[in-house]
């Protein structure tokens, strides 16, 4: 596992909780909503989740953040294609 302390995993969990909640609130509350900010923000919550997790181990969490990530890796992704794709 990685050598963090586990008081420090879970100060570092808690900002990905933040980060994936905050992205939560910004998608119900913005009037237009940025594809790529959102996934961003999501992938770094999920990222630092799973820092956590691999210190504080708990295998279905784990599971769930690798797809989460997987999730905004794709919805990245579909965002940059559509900026790309935007005269």
């Amino acid at each position: 596992m990685i050598p963090i302390s586990p008081k420090i995993a879970d100060l570092i969990g808690f900002a990905g909780s933040f980060c994936i909640v905050a992205a939560f609130v910004y998608a119900n509350r913005a009037q237009q909503m940025d594809k790529l900010v959102y996934n961003l923000v999501n992938l770094l919550g999920a990222a630092l989740l799973t820092v956590s997790l691999l210190v504080n181990y708990n295998l279905p969490t784990l599971v769930l953040e690798i797809v989460w990530m997987s999730i905004a890796l794709y919805g990245i992704a579909i965002a940059l294609r559509e900026r790309r794709q935007t005269p």
